[in-house]
């Protein structure tokens, strides 16, 4: 039995993936992926998407913990996770993957505060009178 590990960032978030053989279970954090993502099916899709590109959604059993940030962030994160995870375990996969962008990690992140800003950019209004 073949079990890989892979991580998957986006954000601030960062997801740890272990997949195995199986039948297609995915728990996230101890929870179904239903549980876990409750009604935000785009994010349950966008989770799911590298195993429906490789035909692989009842073949494989996927544990996962998150942490950090967001459900968008978590949820971009574990599809990465996953992505990596289907390369290491089968090579082939990656011929499907990589043109669709799954490998590439997304490296855009909050711009930091600058002094005498109010946010990253935002000035403070200014007053003509």
């Amino acid at each position: 039995m073949k079990k890989v590990y892979a991580t998957g960032r986006r954000k601030s978030s960062i997801a740890k993936v272990w997949l195995t053989p199986g039948t297609g279970k995915i728990v996230i954090n101890g929870l179904s992926i239903d549980a876990w993502l409750g009604g935000l099916e785009a994010k349950k899709l966008r989770v799911k998407q590298p195993l429906s590109l490789t035909k692989q959604e009842t073949s494989v059993d996927i544990v996962a913990t998150t942490l950090g940030g967001g459900f968008g962030g978590q949820s971009d994160a574990l599809r990465h996770g996953i992505s990596r995870a289907l390369v290491r375990f089968n090579p082939e996969l990656k011929a499907i993957l990589k043109p669709e962008g799954m490998m590439t990690r997304d490296s855009r992140t909050v711009e930091r505060k600058k002094p005498g800003k109010r946010k990253a950019r935002r000035s403070r209004q200014f007053s003509k009178r």
